[in-house]
């Protein structure tokens, strides 16, 4: 029996991607303006390169991306600069982040029904609380159990700890919740291994590529979807 719902944050209840194309193209023209022409022959290669690097192991702060690719490049990173540009990115995504049109209808629907919680990676800003999911207020009263991960001693996800300390918080067991998120590997993969139901948003107003893998999860197009969550578990829809 589902009890729960656990949600991702990011491309899951809010919208940040032109947000983070942008925010993510300001950077590079810094960077490759810093480091001079002789690096930007190559500077989309290398910097792609480390940030996957990075993004693989869950740390997505542009600041030791960026403190990575000044060392590469024999540079000594100017700590208080790239501190800036952090905060810069950040502010960019905050100013074009939008709350998907549904998201919180579907969220009042379903609070009556169940329990509601969201887990969400800390994603590299540099103070400790200061998650985006802190400009929606709104959004955080729906939430009984709130887990960030990456912070406070709490790996990042996809590690199953998050997912465990968010499941002990609410009280039940993994088999009694569902978990929503957009991310293959780290919210579909890491909550499957943590025992709980995935469900793989990929919003219909994103434009993304997706990767291209076999699931037995419950794939949607918007959160609406989890209105009738029980035939999603019986293969209907997926």
């Amino acid at each position: 029996m589902i009890r729960a719902i656990v949600f991702d944050f990011g491309q899951t209840l809010v919208d940040s991607a032109d947000g983070f194309r942008t925010a993510e193209k300001e950077t590079q023209r810094k960077a490759c303006a810093a480091l001079g022409p002789s690096a930007c022959e190559e500077f989309l290669e290398i910097y792609r390169g480390i940030r996957s690097r990075f993004h693989a192991r869950s740390d997505f702060s542009r600041k030791r991306i960026l403190e990575e690719l000044f060392r590469y490049y024999g540079r000594k990173p100017d700590s208080a600069l790239l501190e800036r540009w952090e905060t810069e990115y950040w502010e960019r995504i905050k100013a074009t982040t939008r709350i998907f049109p549904e998201t919180e209808e579907v969220l009042t629907a379903l609070r009556v029904r169940y329990r509601l919680a969201l887990i969400t990676n800390a994603q590299g800003q540099t103070e400790t609380g200061k998650h985006r999911l802190g400009n929606y207020p709104g959004l955080m009263g729906f939430f009984a159990v709130i887990v960030v991960a990456g912070e406070g001693g709490i790996p990042a996800k996809p590690d199953p700890q998050p997912f465990r300390l968010c499941l002990d918080q609410l009280g039940i067991a993994p088999g009694e919740a569902v978990y929503v998120g957009d991310d293959w590997r780290i919210d579909v993969c890491g909550s499957e291994a943590a025992g709980m139901h995935p469900v793989w948003l990929k919003h219909r107003s994103l434009w993304r590529n997706w990767p291209q893998v076999e699931t037995a999860a419950p794939v949607i197009d918007s959160l609406e979807r989890l209105l009738d969550i029980e035939h999603l578990f019986k293969g209907e829809g997926k």
